[in-house]
């Protein structure tokens, strides 16, 4: 049964914690930024929680299903910092820093989930 390794659990629970600081910076006098702001805390936290649950798993379908629910989260996480960059105009290194680490987690993880379920086919 596939496993997820623990540097993959430590960079999805660092992901959680720069999601976390890029929170606390954002100018949440503004109301669109704080509804948007609080959408990425809540989905950018979940990749870390989903990494640990599928980290659990106990067969190759649980583990797959629970990366499922990371991509998920991921791809929502996405999409909160490209209308909070975009919409808001939320600028800076972190924003592109987040991005980035955004995009690699969901390659890294959707090329997991795929092998998987290729294997198992």
């Amino acid at each position: 049964m596939s496993r997820l390794s623990e540097e993959l659990r430590l960079r999805t629970k660092q992901y959680a914690s720069a999601i976390i600081r890029f929170y606390v910076k954002l100018p949440k006098e503004r109301e669109e930024v704080r509804v948007l702001g609080k959408q990425l805390l809540r989905s950018g936290t979940s990749v870390a929680a989903h990494a640990r649950e599928a980290s659990r798993a106990r067969s190759n379908s649980e583990f797959c299903s629970k990366l499922d629910g990371l991509l998920q989260e991921a791809d929502e996480s996405q999409l909160w910092l490209e209308l909070l960059r975009d919409d808001c105009g939320i600028p800076g290194d972190s924003m592109a820093q987040l991005l980035g680490e955004t995009s690699e987690l969901l390659a890294i993880f959707t090329t997991m989930v795929s092998r998987l379920r290729k294997a198992g086919s």
